[in-house]
């Protein structure tokens, strides 16, 4: 992972990033989407050089479900009503994705980092839903229900009910390159080792996510906004909304990965996803361990054990087909705090 000297530098420098000082913009439209899929061989919408910012615009939704919910039609971007009524061509998954962006001199072997400038509420509200074939506990909610969730941007709460209020944390649940040529077109839902729908609620702006690159151009993808979440995601939905963000993306020609990690300002992050939690937790543990004997220098046997008394092991996900886990470790345990 990359050795920062300033993270509150950093943080500062961030904090002025302006929509206007991106090198591209690349809004959600009918011909800058796929939906459902991830795959190496889908058409890039926008070419880049490493080094070089975007601002991303995202869309998330159904109009028609949207307006069951009881929000009015001039609040649903028209953006939304276009891709619904243009793209015909779907993958096996639901999620609508801006992109591929194609990076150039990224190749297979390398890691694209993406660093996450910002991220905006553009509307006022979210929603939450769940139906009888999905989430966590089918059988205990064997039917469908969805929520409409006001935001209150200036206080950055979302109303879920009266003397009920949840704080605003917005991240993009999907984010991710093309998998390996021979894994064909994949669905949006499970995450994998191309990253994709990880729904990471640490993913938030200030944090840099480290993807490892299985297709020339990497082809990033992004969609599925939250403004918020809870670990696990119970029921299958966070608070859905549209989001816009700014992102800096640099070819790693120096880090070679098996899997995802991140880094936020406090903390190194690894993980792990597989149909089996157990299994998902084995791959984020090895992943820490992994980190920690090449990145700080640490024996196995010291990785292992520091793993287990300094790190911490969270359930991502448990309803995207593969469940998640992340496992964090503080920064400030290590010399310099970095």
């Amino acid at each position: 992972m990359v050795k920062r000297t300033s993270f509150s530098f950093v943080l500062a420098a961030l904090a002025m990033v302006s929509a206007a000082a991106a090198d591209y913009e690349l809004a959600a439209t009918p011909k800058t989407v796929v939906i459902g899929y991830y795959s190496a061989t889908a058409t890039p919408v926008l070419t880049i050089r490493s080094g070089d910012r975007v601002n991303i615009g995202t869309v998330s939704g159904s109009p028609e479900r949207l307006e069951k919910m009881g929000l009015a039609a001039g609040e649903i971007p028209a953006a939304l009503r276009d891709i619904e009524s243009q793209v015909k061509e779907r993958g096996p998954g639901g999620h609508i994705l801006t992109g591929p962006i194609f990076v150039e001199g990224a190749e297979p072997g390398d890691v694209l980092e993406v660093d996450i400038e910002a991220i905006r509420l553009p509307v006022g509200w979210a929603y939450n839903g769940f139906r009888a074939t999905s989430g966590f506990l089918q059988d205990d909610f064997p039917y469908s229900r969805s929520k409409l969730i006001r935001l209150d941007r200036q206080r950055m709460v979302g109303l879920f009910a009266p003397g009920i209020e949840v704080p605003l944390r917005p991240f993009f649940g999907s984010m991710g390159v093309a998998p390996p040529v021979e894994a064909g077109r994949i669905s949006s839902a499970p995450p994998w080792i191309h990253a994709g729908n990880m729904d990471n609620k640490e993913l938030v702006a200030g944090t840099v996510l480290y993807i490892p690159v299985h297709a020339r151009g990497a082809l990033f993808e992004i969609g599925d906004g939250h403004a918020g979440m809870g670990n696990g995601e119970v029921d299958i939905t966070a608070m859905e909304a549209p989001l816009d963000g700014t992102f800096r993306f640099v070819v790693r020609k120096d880090m070679h990965l098996k899997w995802p990690r991140a880094e936020t300002p406090t903390h190194y992050m690894v993980m792990g996803t597989d149909e089996d939690l157990a299994v998902a937790a084995r791959t984020a543990a090895r992943e820490m361990i992994d980190f920690l004997v090449h990145e700080k220098g640490l024996s196995r046997d010291d990785a292992y054990m520091l793993t287990s008394i300094a790190g911490d092991f969270s359930i991502t996900q448990l309803v995207d087909g593969k469940v998640g886990v992340h496992g964090m470790i503080a920064k400030a345990i290590f010399s310099g705090g970095k």
